[in-house]
């Protein structure tokens, strides 16, 4: 390792100490040995530098404390001092618009934290504060450095203080490129979106052989904490792919829809894609027949620019769709229920995964469009018993704290609580339509002429024909497309096929909307 001391002994003029400069800061870059390198390569990964290069526009990385080494003794240490202690920080661009990253080096102590390597994510965190841009965070390490001791633990105090103080206020991306165990996975966790790479990365708070000691289990480190079970399971995993360049080039994708900060609206982009487009497949897509499936996402598709959408949390709660697109060139945030998967109902997952979403589109500007299509919340003892009351909660108070434009369009059903809590007009959506295979209702029309109808129904020489006979009734007189228009409750019932044209100009009305909320400290949301 070459350092000061290995200096050419001509370094007395200032072509000299220049020299020892370039010395000194090749070493740097280049990292600890060819051997590490080698090691990192055997396990499928990138090098840190490798993955900046990925992610930041080329040529654009400006790197801050290269040059930091840590001043720790015992256990070794003194004798091992490389530069960067394992963390690679700075700032460069994506799509020409600034971003901080800081990215483990897994060949230098296998990324572990300890004081000098926390102190230079700290700063590289408040740097990206004070300048309002996204910060990333490209994770490979082994936890807090053992030999430091109670140091390290303190670093991460630091970054997770900070992860809090940003929240809302910057993007915060963190990309699992390999090992993240322990307290060091909460700091992903206070992040806006997590991103994953199969195999090669996993998160837990304890590892397999902890999980075996305590309660006998055997589980591999992808069966505990592997990218498919946080994108599947968990939830703790927003988009998992199969190799490093498809998932930073994804980020950078992601980091084109969101804004630098939450005083700035998401960038605009020209879009060819006409607004007033006929989406006349939408009549073919979307059955009348509500007790009939389709896919959601066909929908969004017809609707959006070019058909393109990033789906968030696509393989978690897939009874709801959550996803950043463009209409009109503008970003939008999506939420929709997914009749394919349990019809499309709210439960509790699906309850947390649209909440964190609203909220998140509220704190960076982003307009929400919310698609209806929901026949309740999922009965069961496993949901009432789980909480669902607390966690649907959670949605509600989401949607009615968001001040962004809000726009909701119910398809076909929307049944009682669940058709509340997806953000009707009553809780402060800013337009509601509605097409004209709607039913809006306390509960389906079979339901509820059980209820209202059950002793004429009992009475009755004919049960059958008399239930019939008052679902037809109570069809005809509640839920006929036009009884929620009639009463105010949606603004306009609306061809489907002019759906895109119409929420276009909605989305461009309300843009320069403002709304406050009531002075207070901050909220105290359902948990």
């Amino acid at each position: 390792m070459t350092t000061v001391e290995d200096a050419p002994a001509e370094a007395n003029d200032a072509r000299g100490r220049v020299a020892e400069l370039h010395a000194i800061r090749e070493q740097a870059r280049r990292g600890p040995s060819e051997r590490a390198t080698e090691a990192q390569r055997a396990k499928g990964k990138l090098t840190a530098r490798e993955r900046i290069d990925l992610l930041l526009d080329e040529g654009s990385f400006n790197e801050v404390e290269p040059l930091r080494r840590h001043r720790a003794t015992g256990f070794g240490l003194e004798s091992k001092k490389p530069y960067t202690d394992g963390v690679i920080t700075g700032w460069g661009t994506v799509h020409g618009r600034t971003v901080f990253v800081y990215a483990h080096d897994f060949r230098i102590f296998g990324g572990a934290l300890g004081e000098a390597h926390a102190t230079k994510i700290h700063k590289i965190m408040d740097m990206a504060i004070q300048a309002g841009a996204p910060l990333v965070s490209l994770n490979d390490g082994a936890g807090a450095r053992i030999q430091e001791g109670v140091s390290a633990l303190a670093g991460y105090g630091g970054i997770f203080q900070r992860n809090t103080k940003a929240s809302g206020v910057i993007p915060q991306i963190s990309v699992m490129l390999g090992p993240c165990a322990g307290g060091a996975a909460y700091s992903p966790a206070l992040t806006d979106f997590v991103f994953m790479v199969r195999e090669t990365s996993q998160m837990f708070i304890t590892g397999p052989d902890v999980v075996r000691a305590v309660t006998g289990e055997e589980i591999t480190q992808n069966g505990l904490g592997g990218a498919d079970v946080h994108a599947e399971t968990s939830g703790v995993c927003h988009f998992a792919y199969d190799d490093e360049q498809t998932c930073l080039e994804e980020v950078r994708y992601l980091l084109a829809l969101l804004p630098s900060n939450n005083r700035e609206n998401p960038p605009s982009v020209p879009c060819d894609d006409p607004a007033d487009r006929s989406g006349e497949d939408l009549l073919d897509l979307v059955p009348a027949d509500g007790n009939r499936p389709y896919d959601m996402r066909k929908v969004i598709e017809e609707i959006v620019d070019d058909g393109e959408f990033l789906e968030v949390h696509e393989r978690w709660a897939t009874n709801i769709i959550c996803a950043l697109s463009r209409m009109g060139g503008e970003v939008v945030g999506i939420i929709a229920n997914q009749p394919q998967s349990l019809a499309g109902v709210l439960d509790i997952e699906a309850s947390e995964k649209a909440a964190r979403f609203v909220q998140m589109c509220d704190a960076f500007n982003i307009p929400i469009l919310t698609l209806l299509d929901v026949p309740g919340f999922l009965p069961g003892v496993d949901q009432e018993h789980g909480g669902i009351i607390r966690h649907g909660a959670k949605l509600l108070y989401a949607y009615c704290n968001a001040t962004v434009p809000r726009i909701s369009i119910v398809l076909r059903k929307a049944y009682g609580g669940a058709y509340i809590v997806m953000d009707s007009q009553s809780i402060g959506a800013d337009l509601t339509y509605a097409w004209p295979t709607n039913e809006i209702a306390v509960m389906g029309a079979e339901g509820a002429a059980n209820v209202i109808f059950r002793k004429q129904i009992a009475e009755a020489d004919d049960p059958e024909a008399m239930r019939a006979r008052m679902v037809k009734e109570y069809k005809s007189e509640l839920m006929h497309p036009y009884y929620a228009a009639e009463r105010g409750l949606v603004d306009d019932v609306i061809d489907p096929t002019e759906t895109r044209e119409v929420l276009i100009r909605s989305l461009a009305m309300l843009r320069s909307k403002h709304a406050d909320l009531p002075a207070r400290k901050h909220g105290n949301p359902p948990q």
